[in-house]
């Protein structure tokens, strides 16, 4: 990526958050002659200009939703990383229409600044929410990639390349449930869990930024990126966490599953596999650049490979407490707590 990006100007949108600032101290450390992250959180924007320090980022106070201010962040941009969302399952159902204004309409407004403004390249940022919705932020991050797919069909001649990245829990980001465990373990109060056996792909905040970068290095219009990960249950998860701070025996508290949960994530749907090229770390599915003429979906059809399965965190590898704690100690997060130092 050293290539792509050096003496580059990158726009991340959303880049106060976990994968956007470790994405902006990477980008400054490759090179870039510019990274700005677009923002509404001024305070989040200020942490990041003390923390950060350096001439080359600048700061943007504006909302995807408003294609205004997408506009002024995105002129003589190269790449647009977009990470921009809202992400937790709970608040989007209980305001759906709040996800589509963020996730759909603001991806879409994102697109259209950046086509206009000559981007060279845009990687929107997705979920394995997003195959087999059945919440309400899955289904709007489903649109979402839908909305990139469409531009890259609907514009075949654009210089701008729009791609997707799709990819599982991110660990120690923000908001994830590994904090949790770690604050209820030093205050020795129990292991909230809302199904135990539930099981989670397991990727690292450095993983998911070599996602980006290898969609920007290989991406034509419209593809779809996922790097393969492991899993673990919920439990093992929890139990993993508790033994690396000193407890053995944690007591684990039951409370069933959230609405809008799954027992288990998917991040290729047997119809993606039966398209996918196998790279490796990650699998690249191709656009389905098919005419949308109707004869082709109702005269001609396609078949497919058969016993082909899905790609979740129920049939990849699977870690034990012991692969899930080498897994962990392998975070700079972790690492730092191990040390004593803040994570």
């Amino acid at each position: 990526m050293t290539e792509s990006v050096s003496g580059a100007s990158v726009l991340i949108t959303g880049g106060t958050g976990s994968f956007g600032s470790i994405m902006v101290r990477h980008l400054l450390d490759r090179g870039v002659h510019e990274v700005r992250v677009l923002s509404r959180d001024e305070a989040k924007q200020d942490d990041m200009r003390r923390r950060v320090s350096d001439s080359r980022l600048k700061l943007f106070v504006g909302d995807v939703r408003d294609i205004d201010s997408v506009r002024s962040a995105t002129v003589d941009v190269d790449f647009v990383f977009h990470a921009a969302a809202l992400k937790q399952v709970p608040s989007c159902e209980f305001f759906p229409e709040q996800a589509v204004k963020t996730n759909i309409v603001g991806s879409r407004n994102v697109l259209e600044a950046a086509a206009a403004a000559g981007v060279r390249s845009v990687v929107c940022l997705s979920t394995d929410k997003a195959v087999y919705p059945v919440n309400a932020m899955g289904m709007s991050k489903a649109l979402m990639e839908k909305t990139a797919q469409a531009f890259a069909r609907n514009h075949p001649e654009s210089k701008t390349t729009v791609s997707v990245t799709r990819y599982g829990n991110v660990m120690y980001s923000r908001g994830s449930v590994i904090p949790l465990f770690v604050q209820q373990t030093q205050q020795q109060k129990p292991l909230t869990l809302t199904e135990p056996s539930m099981t989670r792909f397991l990727m690292s905040l450095q993983e998911s930024v070599d996602l980006v970068e290898h969609a920007f290095l290989h991406a034509e219009p419209g593809d779809l990126f996922v790097r393969k990960a492991p899993a673990s249950t919920v439990e093992t998860l929890a139990r993993s966490v508790a033994e690396l701070l000193g407890e053995s025996s944690p007591e684990i508290t039951r409370l069933g599953m959230r609405h809008g949960e799954k027992m288990h994530e998917t991040l290729l749907s047997r119809e993606e596999i039966a398209k996918a090229q196998d790279q490796g770390d990650y699998f690249r599915v191709p656009l389905d650049a098919r005419s949308l003429q109707y004869e082709l979906f109702f005269e001609e059809g396609e078949e497919l490979p058969a016993q082909l399965e899905d790609y979740t965190s129920e049939n990849t590898k699977r870690l034990d407490v012991d692969g899930t704690k080498d897994l962990l100690l392998r975070l700079p997060e972790f690492d730092r707590l191990m040390s004593g130092l803040p994570a």
